[in-house]
Order: structure tokens, then sequence, then C-alpha cells
């Protein structure tokens, strides 16, 4: 189960370096706009609708890496009093949920996406963009994420099997990670 663990924290952490590399695209993007009416007195006619898709993808791609970070908002209030094999069990049952129910939201999405591939809906927006290129990162990311689930469930039995029930930092423990 190792490689599987190891593959799936790769694929987060390389589709987390391709939401930030789609930030920096849209901060250009508006940085652009702002230089083209300045200057110009002109739009780029794009930058609103782009910036938009640009914001739901970076969302739903760095959703598995922020997971591998442990960067999401926890409630840890229970693990002040719930400690080594314990914690383990309630980490381990918050990441069977979150795979549950991030596995509904990966169906979802992929109907969601597919239902524009088959229909080769457009955006009504000046571009005409084809809505299933931006559409796609929805499914792809809230799989990814099931995925890393997936692997953090596994992280919680192996720690469980081997009984490596280790305190974390209390600097980690105060950030939440």
């Amino acid at each position: 189960m190792e490689p599987f663990v190891r593959v799936v924290d790769r694929m987060s952490r390389a589709f987390g370096l391709i939401a930030g590399i789609m930030m920096l695209i849209g901060v250009a993007l508006v940085i652009a706009e702002i230089v083209v009416r300045a200057l110009f007195n002109s739009t780029l006619y794009i930058t609103e609708e782009y910036t938009a898709y640009l914001m739901v993808a970076i969302t739903f791609l760095g959703l598995a890496y922020t997971l591998k970070e442990k960067g999401h908002i926890r409630m840890v209030f229970l693990h002040k009093f719930v400690k080594g094999k314990a914690r383990i069990l309630l980490d381990l049952y918050a990441f069977v949920v979150g795979a549950a129910v991030f596995a509904v939201i990966t169906a979802t999405t992929w109907a969601f996406f597919w239902d524009s591939v088959v229909s080769g809906t457009q955006s009504m927006q000046l571009s005409k963009t084809y809505l299933a290129i931006p559409q796609s990162a929805m499914p792809l990311g809230s799989l990814l994420v099931t995925l890393q689930f997936a692997a953090e469930i596994v992280r919680s039995v192996t720690r469980l099997r081997s009984g490596q029930i280790e305190e974390e930092e209390a600097e980690s423990q105060a950030l939440g990670r």
C-alpha cells in the first residue's frame, strides 16, 4: 500500500503546483487587464470569465495538496482530550467520512462535466469557451482529493497496525496540523 500512498502524494503535490501556476496566470491576466484599461482605454473581454474559471480550477486542484499538508481548517478540540490510538481512530473516522463525501462530489461533478461534453455547451460570453474544458478541473480535483483521503486512511491504518503512535509536536498541533 506504500506505493499507492507515494503515488497519490506525488499527484497531489503536482496538482498543487499546477494550482499555484494557475494562480499566477490569473494574477497576470488581471494585471494585463489593468494595463490595457489604463493605457489603451480598452479591455481584454475575457478577464472576468477566465479568472473565474481559474479560481474554480485552483480550488479543486489544490484540495488534495492542502489535505496532504494538513492545511484545511480543522476542528481539533477533540484532539486535546483524545490521545494515542483513540486520536488515530478519530482521524480515521474523519478520513472515511471525507472520502465518502468526496466520492459523491466526484460523481456529481463528473455528471456535470460529462453533460457539457455531450451537449457541447459553450460559454454565453464573447469567448464562447467550450465549458467542458474549465469544468474538467472539478471532477479531476474531486477524484484526487478522494484518493488523498484514501491515502490518509492507509497511513492511519498502517500507524495503528505498526503501533507507531507518537504524539504530535506542540507547534504543529497549535497550527491545526
